[in-house]
């Protein structure tokens, strides 16, 4: 005898329903933000890349001028540089949602942890790029131009070649400094704990070159900048993890301590 499904409970499905329609409504909100300032950045993109491309500038011997190899190697490189500030612009927006569709969801000492954890997220990116286009750029194309001047010729510098390394670069950079954040989370969870972060510390200091290696450009000068930044950051991970676990763990002494009086019975309840 064949056994009958369970037919599925209306309200359990109606709100599934309800939770897509909302992660739709938050994607198509996200998705017009980024589209409306992809906009306003293509067209002062020329402006955008100017800026950015300061690091080049100012490394060029006197009276140089990077080219384009090809005809559409301004458009796709002005496109590039629009989607790229579009992105970092519209990124708080894009996290709000985000952070608007899950919260609901979460419990209180969640939300607590969760929005310094978005806004700690966001703060070393930015310093990463930063750290990235004020530090490591310009000493980079620096220590080229150098080799380049020895050889007594010229270099011909293409800004679409200029952008695909500072991409890399930016990405590196912005990836690897989240570590500390990522530490934090990791104690928060109770998968590591700060002990444990302190003894890898060996290994981070191997690890952190060789992602080094696999994230910058083939350059030992960009793997440098990135490897001891990373090392730093790793230990800033651990005295931040730090806090968090003993923020954790002061809340468990009141609990332990009533479940004792609970257990023992209330010095004035009958006997």
């Amino acid at each position: 005898m064949r056994s009958e499904s369970k037919p599925a409970d209306p309200a359990q499905e109606e709100s599934f329903i309800s939770h897509l329609v909302e992660l739709r409504d938050r994607l198509v909100k996200s998705l017009i933000v980024v589209l409306v300032l992809f906009g306003v950045c293509f067209y002062f993109s020329g402006d955008i890349m100017k800026l950015l491309s300061q690091p080049l500038y100012q490394s060029l011997p006197a009276g140089q001028k990077p080219i384009f190899t090809d005809q559409a190697g301004a458009f796709f490189t002005l496109t590039k540089v629009a989607f790229l500030a579009a992105l970092l612009l519209s990124l708080p927006w894009v996290l709000y949602q985000a952070w608007a569709f899950v919260a609901p969801g979460l419990y209180e000492h969640e939300k607590k942890f969760a929005l310094p954890l978005i806004v700690s997220s966001v703060f070393f990116l930015v310093v990463g790029i930063s750290f990235a286009y004020f530090f490591v750029l310009p000493a980079a194309y620096k220590f080229f131009y150098a080799f380049a001047a020895d050889t007594g010729a010229d270099v011909m510098q293409d800004l679409q070649k200029y952008w695909d390394f500072t991409l890399a670069i930016f990405f590196g950079f912005g990836l690897t400094f989240e570590v500390p954040v990522v530490e934090m989370l990791l104690v928060k969870l109770g998968m590591v704990t700060t002990q444990q972060l302190r003894e890898a510390r060996r290994y981070v200091v191997v690890g952190a070159f060789v992602v080094a290696a696999v994230l910058t450009p083939p350059d030992v000068l960009s793997q440098f900048m990135l490897a001891v930044p990373l090392c730093l950051l790793y230990e800033l991970g651990i005295v931040l993890a730090g806090f968090i676990s003993v923020r954790s763990r002061a809340p468990e002494a009141p609990t332990e301590a009533g479940a004792d009086t609970a257990s023992g019975g209330s010095p004035g309840g009958s006997a």
